[in-house]
């Protein structure tokens, strides 16, 4: 996520100067896990496939693949879905020792 320079480093530059975004840190590694893992045990719980219910929400974006239980559906609405996907990338290159 970026964020814009402030108004006061605005005012210190010159308008012929390239701006740019700095990079903000994403959330914390584990925020991002322990929303994948709560989602996840809410779906098996609740009796769907988990694996098929997250990724028709990564595809389409449509929340309503992701159940209201346990709150699963407000907490994966706060992680962008491009971030899910690099999580479960990271982690599969993880578990099959690419690294």
């Amino acid at each position: 996520m970026a964020q814009f320079v402030d108004q006061e480093n605005l005012n210190n530059t010159k308008l012929g100067d390239t701006q740019f975004f700095q990079q903000v840190e994403p959330e914390a590694e584990n925020g991002v896990k322990l929303i994948l893992d709560t989602v996840y045990h809410a779906l098996t719980e609740k009796g769907y496939n988990p694996v098929n219910q997250i990724v028709g929400y990564i595809m389409s974006g449509d929340p309503t693949y992701i159940t209201n239980h346990q709150g699963a559906r407000s907490l994966i609405m706060k992680v962008e879905r491009d971030e899910l996907v690099e999580e479960l990338l990271k982690e599969y290159i993880k578990s099959n020792n690419w690294r």
